[in-house]
């Protein structure tokens, strides 16, 4: 095989490819193999037609295309790390020449990571503050405590205030005809959790037990069934019940049912304690942020497009996970939230050109640097795992080497390798 390239424009590359004659007839090989389990010819089982018989009534070259179906994937891999270039996205493959007993030509436009030119990245003013926890924010902690043990008791009387969960009967039309997913009956609606479509439930608040209303909202324009977008609806609500919060005491009962400790003053000490570890780490993961984004700004580079929707891709797939995780999905985010895909990815697509422009940075600074990833750093982050996941090191090795994920732990580690480098060699900002 022979492979050559040459740069037809920023980050697009021309890929030239000529493969032996014998690897061309390795791969009819395959196809008749592949291709005469299927044909029907009079006289003969399925798949037990002779080679020369196939040939002469269907022609050899109704084979050509399962035959380029099986060489091209392993030819364009082999010939891509011959050339040593780096694709980022899928090829334009161009065949050129394919025929029994002459070689396989083909060419292909592959786009190609970008060259990063870097900047000043040593030297650069990072902010440092201190962790100090003040008296108000373990009162605040306290606080969010004591809403995640609030008890929901129902109400008799009274109307529907924020914070409140109305459970209600709905029927939504738009035009006087029903659509679909717009009904439901005794819903748990937490007003002011924005988990309804905009103003549907400021019109539940003031509602009693018992209560009928016609609520009339509109879809916003990006809602992600076309045929409601933009539309005006009116829902049919009944109320039929109300449900308030009612906070526990914070004494020292209460820290005994929430914590290890027995008295209210030990449990604030404790959160004093862990609010100050966890502030240090948001300072310190500021620091790193500030430390990146400064160098990823100091840097010339010409980012791919198809770099920015693989990244964009993957953002939107652990949203999706972490939508699992909290019993939702997609389609019911959407429908709570009156977005479409489209929207959600253009949300997303700042943030993945920044994270794709600061990891090729990353990685550019640390092959300036000789930064690199030894086999005690894998281990020790496999250790850390292990410890995450309560589950052997050695079984975890195994399962990112099963799933050919162990370079991309490498790359993890290599990149806050680099950022430790970044911050070692930084200096502290100096407020105005």
């Amino acid at each position: 095989m022979k492979a050559t390239w040459e740069k037809i424009d920023t980050n697009l590359v021309s890929l030239n490819v000529e493969v032996g004659a014998e690897q061309v007839t390795e791969a009819l090989d395959k196809a008749f193999k592949k291709v005469v389990q299927k044909v029907n010819v009079p006289g003969f089982r399925k798949g037990k037609v002779p080679r020369g018989i196939f040939e002469s009534k269907f022609g050899v070259e109704s084979l050509y295309q399962d035959a380029i179906d099986i060489i091209l994937p392993d030819v364009y891999a082999a010939a891509v790390n011959e050339a040593g270039i780096l694709p980022v996205d899928r090829p334009e493959i161009d065949v050129e020449q394919f025929a029994k007993g002459q070689t396989f030509k083909f060419s292909a436009k592959v786009t190609v990571k970008p060259e990063v030119k870097l900047g000043d990245y040593k030297g650069l003013e990072v902010p440092s503050a201190e962790a100090v926890v003040t008296e108000e924010e373990v009162n605040e902690e306290l606080n969010r405590l004591q809403q995640r043990h609030a008890e929901l008791n129902v109400i008799d009387e009274g109307t529907v205030e924020s914070g409140d969960t109305a459970v209600i009967d709905f029927d939504g039309s738009v035009d006087g005809v029903p659509f679909e997913g717009g009904k439901s009956e005794r819903y748990s609606l937490e007003i002011g959790s924005g988990s309804f479509i905009p103003g549907f439930e400021d019109q539940v608040i003031g509602l009693g037990t018992g209560d009928f209303k016609d609520v009339e909202v509109t879809f916003p324009e990006s809602y992600h069934v076309a045929d409601l977008a933009g539309k005006a609806a009116i829902f049919k609500v009944k109320l039929h019940e109300i449900k308030r919060k009612v906070l526990p005491a914070l004494d020292d009962e209460f820290a005994k049912d929430v914590s290890e400790f027995e008295t209210l003053a030990e449990y604030k000490e404790d959160l004093q304690g862990k609010l100050k570890e966890r502030k240090a780490k948001e300072n310190e993961a500021t620091r790193e942020t500030a430390v990146v984004e400064k160098a990823a700004e100091a840097a010339e580079i010409e980012i791919p497009q198809a770099m920015v929707n693989t990244e964009t891709d993957f953002m939107l797939k652990d949203f999706e996970n972490r939508l699992r995780m909290q019993g939702m999905n997609l389609e019911l985010y959407f429908q709570f939230s009156g977005q479409n895909e489209a929207a959600l990815r253009e949300q997303m697509r700042g943030d993945a050109e920044k994270r794709v422009r600061n990891n090729l940075v990353l990685e550019a600074i640390a092959k300036a640097e000789g930064i690199e990833v030894s086999e005690e750093d894998v281990n020790a982050e496999l250790e850390t795992l292990s410890k995450a996941y309560n589950r052997p090191a050695d079984e975890l090795r195994d399962i990112f080497s099963r799933n050919g994920n162990l370079d991309n732990l490498k790359e993890d580690v290599s990149l806050r390798k680099t950022i430790k480098f970044l911050l070692e060699n930084s200096k502290e900002a100096v407020n105005a």
